[in-house]
Parts: C-alpha cells; structure tokens; sequence
C-alpha cells in the first residue's frame, strides 16, 4: 500500500512540475492589472464539475488577496445571473477539455452582453475552439489522470489549482499586496489573527526605522 501512495504521490508531483510555463502568465497578470485595479473592474471564474469547484476556489483566493472576484457558475448564467458581468470585467475559465457545452455557451452570452471581454482560459486542449477564442491560454499539460479508470478528475484538478495558485501569486507581487490589506479582508480566524500581528509588527518597524 505504501508503495502504491508514494507512486500516485510521485505522478501528481511530476504533472505539477511539468506544467507549461509560457508568457500567458504574464499577460494575464497585466490584463488583471489594467482592468481590475485600474479601470475598477472584477474577475469573474466560472468553469463546469469539478473545474467550477477549482474556479470557485481561484475566485475566493484572488478576492482575499486584493483582487475583486466571483464565482459565475455557467449554467446559472443563463437564468439571470450573467447580469452579473461588467464593462470592465476579466472571464477566466476553466475546461479540461477545451469542449464544455456551457463554457463556450456562456462566451457568447458574454459578448452578447459586453463584447471583447479578455477571455483567459485554463485548459488541456489547446487546439480547441475555447482555446482558441481566448486571449490568454494557460495550459495544463494534460496529464494522465491518478483514476485507475482514467476517468475521475484527479491530476488535472490538482494541476489547475495550482495554476490558479501561481496567478494569485503574480497578482499579490504586482500590487505588492501587504499584510494589512491581508487583514482589512480577513478578519476571522487563526490568518485573520495571524494577517493582523503581521501587519502590527511591520508598522512597528516602520516607526522604528523612521
């Protein structure tokens, strides 16, 4: 048993460590930049099964880190809550297979609304249609899921997770975001207490040097 956990451990690792890195990244960070912390817009995720929870999941994190975010789920989008988009707004979606139904129908119905939304996508396909309507593609590398059968989202959740964990990164060094602003967003729990006592001790250093 241990030998099979420290197989399954060692394939998720190398599909982590084998993700592709391209300039996308970086051109996803200045997109965010300019539309969310300069023209006040919002990123909105939105992504189909288990990528809906990965983009629920990126959404919270980007929101706790200074960058306004929520999550769109696709097929409540079609009921109404597509009014929740804005001129100024960044799509970030996230398909494994680049074919999601109700990804690409929720495109349209976005540039229906608002035309020529940035459109940044995470996905295995890169030669699919979503791909290619994007403005930035994020690629996953495509790994061979954990799932004896091949089937279960697995490895390519765990991959998209961190893809949206390195962007939260990105975006936290480009506003160079502190930990007092941690703190004005965070207020409860053990980080909420840990974000303040940061914050306290940098302002005391901050006196102290002045």
């Amino acid at each position: 048993m241990n030998e099979l956990i420290n197989d399954l451990l060692r394939r998720e690792a190398d599909a982590i460590s084998t993700i592709p890195v391209n300039e996308g990244y970086e051109a996803a960070v200045e997109i965010l930049y300019e539309r969310i912390h300069q023209q006040h817009g919002k990123l909105v995720t939105s992504g189909m099964g288990k990528a809906g929870q990965i983009a629920l999941n990126i959404a919270t994190t980007f929101s706790s880190t200074g960058t306004p975010s929520i999550f769109l789920h696709p097929s409540e989008a079609q009921h109404g809550d597509l009014g929740v988009l804005q001129p100024n707004d960044v799509l970030l979606l996230i398909s494994n297979s680049g074919k999601t139904r109700e990804i690409l129908e929720l495109i349209d119905l976005a540039e229906n609304l608002y035309p020529n939304l940035p459109l940044i996508v995470i996905t295995s396909n890169e030669e699919s249609h979503l791909a290619l309507t994007a403005d930035v593609v994020l690629p996953t590398g495509n790994p061979k899921e954990l799932c004896p059968l091949g089937l279960t989202p697995s490895t390519s959740t765990t991959v998209m997770t961190v893809i949206g964990d390195i962007l939260v990164n990105l975006m936290m060094r480009r506003i160079e975001f502190s930990s007092e602003e941690y703190a004005k967003r965070h207020h409860g729990g053990y980080l909420g207490h840990k974000s303040r006592r940061l914050a306290k001790g940098m302002e005391r250093l901050a006196k102290e040097k002045s």
